[in-house]
């Protein structure tokens, strides 16, 4: 499917006046800087105008592409794939108008002639895809940038709600797929080929319901052996399944069933959108922790709430060794506590953090480090940001800058060296929670 995600030529067929989605799609790929051929089709002809570029619009497709994207009535899109199927390698059905709403026929007859022809679709009524490390942006929703988190949605709303916090959250996208009514192409296809996609370092999914659970279990089993896999489920209610349901004509399920399965296969649940978005962030930045962390603060109020909340999450407050207390005790004032958690207090400069940081990555008792910031007027946030940047340290270090205006340069610094900051301490350990699955799981030999 890679001629999906990096194509070398894209036809869009629909209308191109101004506000119409083929036009939108459109104006994404020529916007996003796609590299490749981009031919219009509508049979009315003529030229279009999107972001300054001029483009004839083709009253046929003559040429042979890699991807066609389609948003023309239902009714019209299987005698479409008909006309084109010798000449395309896949088909992104933007279309709505099918099973979703009962026209169980009009999809069969599509999937029935992509097939015929040797297409692969997705969708029909879907949002469309990105190849973002291909500058390729065939959808209507706001593009994102380049980065390694792969985003597979059953919904092209709830894709697009993600896209844009995505944005907003700092996030780096690898790709992105609004698959639909999975008519043809399932998340199982998506969840495979991203398994082994070099661009991407965690798969995200959002679905409310699959059609073949085995073949689902099967992908789901082959992708988290390779790379995390976050997985948001809708419908875990009664009344919430049957909304799925409604929504794509897919079949729910009982939630206990994927719950068992998430967990038999190391996949990481989350209940959100917000948690999806940590757990990319945990997982861009590390495969794996483990379960003994070590919290360092300079405002005890913060380190309690992240111990409550590691505590609660079956997290284990590491105890440190003789060894790391005296060297804490032999540099560190006498009103800071050399327990864990670690408050090097208010005043605590760049040295007092990054030398702290470093004896406790050496204890063997600790498995990962908590690093909470919530810096006074007088010392910038960027000072403790370098110091978490230049501590020698080998295990995962997650970080909780707080907050507004007076973190915002210390979390930049953070960000270009390659830290991810969260919002608040609980959010912060419940990353750490993360890896730490991560790691019991990949030490089980579940995958022969």
């Amino acid at each position: 499917m890679e001629f999906f995600f990096y194509p070398s030529s894209v036809a869009v067929f629909g209308s191109f006046k101004k506000g119409a989605i083929a036009y939108e799609i459109l104006g994404n790929i020529i916007e996003g800087g796609f590299e490749g051929d981009v031919t219009p089709v509508n049979p009315k002809g003529g030229e279009v105008e999107v972001a300054n570029v001029r483009l004839k619009i083709e009253k046929k497709l003559e040429k042979n592409v890699d991807v066609a994207i389609i948003a023309i009535p239902a009714k019209f899109v299987p005698p479409l794939i008909d006309e084109i199927g010798d000449k395309v390698k896949g088909a992104v059905v933007i279309s709505a108008g099918f099973s979703e709403v009962g026209n169980v026929d009009l999809e069969k007859e599509l999937i029935e002639k992509a097939r015929n022809k040797g297409v692969k679709v997705i969708g029909p009524n879907c949002a469309g895809i990105f190849g973002v490390h291909a500058n390729f942006f065939g959808s209507f929703e706001v593009r994102v940038n380049k980065g390694g988190l792969a985003l597979i949605s059953q919904s092209g709303a709830f894709g697009g709600a993600a896209l844009a916090m995505g944005n907003e959250e700092g996030i780096g996208f690898s790709a992105f797929v609004s698959y639909g009514n999975a008519a043809d192409l399932t998340e199982s296809d998506f969840l495979k080929y991203f398994a082994d996609d070099k661009n991407t370092k965690v798969i995200a999914l959002y679905i409310e319901g699959v059609k073949d659970g085995r073949k689902f279990i099967e992908a789901l089993k082959y992708a988290t052996s390779k790379k995390p896999v976050i997985v948001l489920k809708a419908g875990k209610s009664k009344s919430g399944s049957k909304a799925a349901q409604s929504h794509t004509g897919s079949m729910a399920g009982s939630y206990e069933i994927y719950r068992a399965t998430f967990c038999q296969f190391n996949a990481i649940e989350v209940e959100e959108m917000e948690e999806l978005f940590d757990a990319a962030k945990t997982f861009e930045m590390y495969e794996s922790g483990g379960k003994r962390i070590a919290i360092i603060t300079n405002s005890g109020g913060p380190g309690v709430l992240a111990t409550d909340k590691a505590e609660k999450l079956g997290l284990e407050i590491a105890k440190l060794s003789e060894k790391t207390i005296n060297e804490l005790m032999e540099f560190l004032p006498p009103q800071c506590s050399v327990k864990n958690p670690v408050d090097l207090i208010a005043d605590a400069d760049y040295e007092r953090y990054k030398k702290t940081i470093e004896i406790l990555c050496r204890d063997e008792n600790v498995d990962s480090l908590l690093i909470i910031c919530v810096p006074p007027i007088f010392i910038p946030s960027e000072e403790i940001a370098r110091a978490i940047i230049d501590a020698k340290c080998s295990k995962p270090i997650v970080v909780n800058f707080m907050a507004g205006d007076l973190v915002k340069n210390g979390i930049r610094l953070l960000d270009v060296h390659g830290f991810k900051n969260f919002l608040t301490p609980e959010r912060a350990v419940r990353a750490l929670k993360w890896l730490s699955l991560r790691k019991v799981f990949s030490n089980q030999d579940q995958f022969q």
